[in-house]
């Protein structure tokens, strides 16, 4: 009986000592706040095509939101942000629909995310997110923060409330950003937009566009502007995606995709 229970001991002790990392170490759920490109799958690097888009997994602890890329499309995910220090349990992970030549790589990387129970901060400050048995399945690294200044200059406006936008339009939507003076001036895809964005110096994520007017002319489809003036007004926050940046409202929902002309 007595080796029954040594034996038990040890393997319990063992078990413990497998963990992503141990509670006196484990790193607080903040540690993952940000954005992270993603640079190993099961320990093997991650090889990305010469016009792809490197796949990047970001959290926000505050909401406990996760977002992201994982090659092809745009995942999203939701998690516990009282959970104990080192843990991190993603649960479902959903994702657009659409269709790319290869998806060998997503389907690697959306595998790995629905394995994930755990985190460690590594060498390099790179983080490992792990399974409940201690494997490495991704190996993240730091993306320096976007920030206000990057915006500046001309972006087309691709994508509204998750619908592209035309490239054939007559008057092709864009905002064009002066850093400088704090300014907007863009087109709607019929009328002419002006006004000011407002930031946050404590928080780069921020970003509105507060009192923006627009001209009065009248164009045969006013669908589309209807949407992308709607969607300007409701920002409140930005980041990047794949191919540009992404305006957020309220709510952490999309609503517009800019691109760099």
């Amino acid at each position: 009986m007595r080796k029954l229970f040594f034996s038990m001991l040890v393997a319990g002790t063992a078990f413990a000592m497998s963990s992503c990392q141990s509670a006196k170490e484990a790193e607080p759920l903040s540690a993952l706040s940000g954005e992270w490109h993603i640079v190993e799958v099961n320990g093997a690097p991650l090889k990305v095509g010469a016009n792809q888009e490197t796949p990047f997994i970001g959290f926000d602890t505050e909401t406990g939101q996760m977002f992201g890329y994982s090659g092809c499309n745009r995942m999203m995910a939701s998690f516990d942000v009282n959970t104990k220090p080192g843990k991190l349990d993603l649960g479902s992970v959903g994702s657009t629909r659409m269709a790319c030549p290869d998806l060998s790589l997503e389907h690697s990387i959306l595998t790995a995310l629905a394995d994930v129970k755990a985190f460690k901060k590594e060498k390099d400050d790179r983080i490992a997110l792990c399974s409940e048995t201690d494997k490495a399945l991704l190996l993240l690294e730091k993306i320096p923060p976007f920030t206000v200044s990057d915006l500046a200059g001309k972006w087309l406006i691709t994508e509204v409330d998750g619908e592209p936008v035309s490239a054939g339009m007559e008057n092709q939507p864009f905002i064009e950003f002066d850093v400088e003076a704090n300014r907007i001036h863009g087109n709607a895809g019929c009328n002419i937009m002006n006004g000011e964005f407002k930031a946050d110096a404590s928080d780069p994520t921020v970003l509105s566009f507060p009192g923006v007017i627009t001209t009065m002319m009248s164009c045969p489809d006013m669908d589309v502007e209807s949407k992308i003036i709607a969607a300007v007004n409701s920002v409140q926050s930005f980041a990047k995606v794949p191919g540009g940046v992404g305006l957020y409202n309220g709510e952490g929902q999309l609503v517009l995709v800019i691109e760099k002309q």
